[in-house]
């Protein structure tokens, strides 16, 4: 029996490796480049002293992550309006296990936004992809105490901002398909009724395009927004030009707002117990929308 090629053993990892660092970075340019990174350095390793490889290019990826995190952090404080994640397209494993959608939901990745770096990697390593409190010192080069400590803030931090309720997925797609019709009708009563009352829309223009620069907050606001797509222009881009497609982005169903030639806007939603709809994360920048409108699908499971 012969045995894998290093790249063999990279290729069979890739999938979770970036699946790591998108959760991590929230962008999938800087989760594509980490895992380039990681290959280059596991190209270079002798991997001969290599036991478990996949526990060894998860360490390798997150230390990468890590750093990327850090550094970005900076640039997210001087971020003009709120920040969003680098939305992306979904398939795969995403639309069987509600686990790993939740978990790469644009509203998580705003959650695990406010943890430290460690507390972010120490939550993703074991929460999401079950690692242990041991696995996980070696990854990131803390002590078992550090890591348990960061496991315990982290999760309460999450469970504090991020209740465990998640509406029936066929319910998220049928409130998003009437969300859709009604926003695309100009029917405010319909919007109204889809969503909770003191529902927020966060928009990231990233100063770059013209977006609210503050949360818009409550019902009767956020339909009349959204009850206006229809008739004026967005983004230079007539309604009669602009295209709209129901797609999963992000584990989720979500909208994809398109003109000739480029994607201009994505929208994703965020559901209570009973379907209604909670928070609206929508992304113009345009910096952000490349792995959307490169049209390919992320496997983002966790195994």
């Amino acid at each position: 029996m012969t045995t894998p090629s290093g790249q063999q053993v990279f290729h069979g990892h890739r999938r979770l490796l970036f699946s790591v660092a998108y959760r991590l970075l929230g962008s999938a340019a800087d989760a594509e480049d980490a895992v380039q990174d990681a290959w280059i350095k596991w190209s270079a390793a002798d991997r001969s002293q290599v036991a478990d490889p996949k526990a060894y290019l998860t360490r390798i990826v997150s230390n990468l992550a890590l750093e990327r995190l850090r550094s970005a952090r900076h640039k997210r404080e001087t971020y003009v309006g709120p920040w969003l994640p680098e939305p992306i397209l979904t398939g795969g494993d995403a639309a069987e296990a509600a686990v790993d959608a939740e978990s790469v939901s644009s509203a998580m990745l705003v959650v695990l936004e406010t943890l430290s770096p460690l507390e972010r990697a120490v939550f993703v390593l074991k929460e999401v992809f079950a690692f242990s409190h041991v696995e996980i010192a070696g990854m990131v080069e803390r002590s078992e105490a550090t890591v348990r400590q960061a496991a315990h803030r982290a999760r309460a931090h999450v469970r504090a901002r991020r209740p465990r309720f998640t509406a029936d997925r066929s319910r998220q797609r049928e409130v998003t398909e009437r969300f859709f019709a009604a926003a695309t009708g100009g029917d405010v009563n319909a919007l109204m009724e889809l969503l909770s009352p003191d529902v927020t829309l966060w928009t990231d223009g990233g100063g770059k395009v013209r977006q609210a620069l503050r949360p818009v907050v409550g019902a009767a606001t956020v339909a009349a927004w959204f009850a206006a797509i229809g008739t004026v222009a967005y983004q230079g881009v007539e309604p009669a030009d602009m295209k709209a497609e129901l797609l999963e982005v992000n584990g989720g169903p979500g909208i994809v707002f398109s003109a000739p030639g480029r994607v201009i806007a994505t929208l994703t939603f965020d559901f209570d117990a009973d379907g209604r709809i909670t928070a609206l994360h929508n992304v113009a920048n345009p910096d952000k929308l490349h792995a959307v409108a490169g049209g390919t699908s992320y496997d983002i499971g966790t195994r």
